[in-house]
């Protein structure tokens, strides 16, 4: 488990805020079609210790790549002290990424991502119908992650042109129920950036995008939806709805 001690969380998140003005350096620190990588370990640790229903995705710096930490919450939106923090630093995709969704009542859809984020393929089969609780659309999720890799940049630079960088993103919230698997053999979670429109903020938001991999992901007749793309993340800023 990659791990920072509370002096190095403290350190790379400062670097981060300090960089939101900067928008060459947020360039040469984020490619768009790069990704977080968090295994089974590290969502192990936060699953044990997190007492909310959303935990925290704190953004910073480290050994000059940009990175997620993860910061378990208390009941009232607190970050729960620990020697050590769970992270994960921004990397390139070391294979296609397969999104996987048994849409509810008939079909199955598949569609692959590209290392570099661009959709490559989709199919769509049909099986008995399924049901289950409501998860993120797996097309919305492609468009938001597509969008962030063709206009990452472009936000990022209006962000620093028009307000110094005061409204870019420092930590997100998640909901925890992200991080439970649908089904055992939970090997990690691919944690993708994505843009997404608020109606509330009537601009676009960017988002982040937890993707659950399994030993074996596939239609087994399960009475439940199967999927590996989850909830919208809430950036703040704006939504700072937590101390």
């Amino acid at each position: 488990m990659n791990t920072l001690n509370r002096e190095q969380c403290e350190i790379a998140i400062a670097e981060w805020t300090n960089c939101c003005n900067n928008y060459q350096a947020i360039k040469n620190l984020i490619p768009t079609n790069y990704v977080f990588n968090f295994d089974a370990d590290e969502v192990d640790w936060m699953k044990k210790l997190n007492k909310n229903t959303d935990f925290c995705t704190q953004i910073g710096i480290y050994e000059d790549k940009l990175v997620a930490i993860l910061y378990p919450m208390d009941e009232r939106g607190r970050k729960i002290p620990s020697d050590n923090y769970a992270y994960s630093s921004l990397n390139e995709l070391d294979r296609d990424l397969r999104l996987v969704e048994t849409e509810e009542y008939t079909i199955v859809k598949n569609a692959i991502l590209s290392k570099d984020l661009q959709k490559i393929d989709g199919n769509a089969d049909m099986y008995f119908p399924v049901s289950g609780k409501p998860m993120l659309d797996q097309d919305k999720a492609v468009t938001a992650i597509e969008s962030w890799r063709n206009d990452g940049m472009s936000w990022f630079f209006r962000e620093c042109d028009e307000f110094d960088g005061n409204r870019i993103f420092k930590r997100f919230y998640v909901p925890s129920r992200d991080l439970i698997p649908s089904k055992p053999g939970l090997t990690n979670i691919i944690c993708s950036f994505g843009l997404k429109f608020s109606e509330v903020y009537q601009r676009v938001l960017p988002t982040l995008i937890f993707i659950s991999f399994y030993q074996d992901l596939q239609n087994t007749g399960s009475i439940e939806k199967i999927s590996n793309t989850y909830d919208w993340s809430e950036p703040c800023p704006p939504i700072c709805k937590y101390m």
